[in-house]
């Protein structure tokens, strides 16, 4: 099944231009079926078939966002994903795994993939994800430009940069919607189940180790050797309150 969500309206680039994407999987059938799905959303699409060819392909086309297979013939979806992001940091990565244990399905994550599908899937699925993670990394034009300021911690929406006083803070696409979502609920207690339902915007398989993973990679960015804004609420979730003077 090809058609996906026809209320979801098209997604562009800032400047107006087709969102670009890169198709990674040996199985060219495969490719052929998601580059439809894509196309049909008014993307532009490019793919590959090995992991070499990838990095190539990425270097030429400066993709918006990869789907990403870990099971390459040359070299895995992991060491594609590090050599292109060798020269473009941000890009963010949706693998597809074959793999069905929890410690191979959630491994691309802990690497710093930005999500993951495993096959078999439906392409609506892959494009769903596609279409929420290009929100949060910015890529599409999908929100509302404002500032929000938590103590001395701000996030602007428009352009992405964040700031513990004077100290500009680098974040992936997921570590900046997660921080979002925990700015705009200040001193509010949200449980793993709630961000996991926002940040990720579908049924993780509740696996909320992977909150945990994203908020201790929050504090080494936004606490560290700083007071602390992330608190933990055992049982509860998590809060992020203005550090005390």
């Amino acid at each position: 099944m090809i058609r996906t969500n026809g209320a979801a309206a098209p997604l562009t680039r800032p400047d107006g231009t087709p969102i670009r994407i890169l198709a990674v999987d040996d199985e060219s059938s495969l490719t052929e079926l998601l580059s439809m799905a894509m196309r049909y959303e008014g993307w532009l699409v490019s793919t590959a078939a090995s992991g070499g060819q990838a990095v190539k392909v990425a270097r030429e086309t400066r993709p918006d966002a990869i789907v990403l297979d870990m099971m390459l013939p040359d070299f895995d979806g992991l060491e594609v994903m590090r050599r292109i992001r060798a020269e473009d940091p941000n890009v963010p990565v949706i693998f597809l795994t074959a793999k069905d244990s929890v410690e191979d399905r959630i491994g691309g994550l802990t690497a710093g993939g930005d999500d993951y599908v495993t096959k078999p899937f439906s392409l609506e699925e892959v494009i769903a994800r596609l279409r929420a993670l290009l929100r949060r990394s910015g890529a599409a034009l999908a929100r509302n430009d404002s500032t929000l300021v938590v103590g001395d911690l701000t996030l602007d929406e428009d352009s992405h940069e964040v700031r513990r006083g004077d100290v500009e803070i680098q974040l992936t696409a997921t570590e900046f919607e997660l921080l979002r979502y925990l700015m705009r609920n200040p001193r509010r207690v949200l449980s793993k189940a709630q961000i996991l339902d926002r940040v990720w915007n579908y049924d993780f398989g509740g696996q909320a180790n992977v909150v945990e993973l994203y908020i201790s990679y929050l504090r080494k960015k936004i606490d560290a050797n700083r007071p602390p804004m992330i608190h933990t609420l055992r049982g509860a979730g998590y809060v992020l309150r203005p550090a005390a003077a």
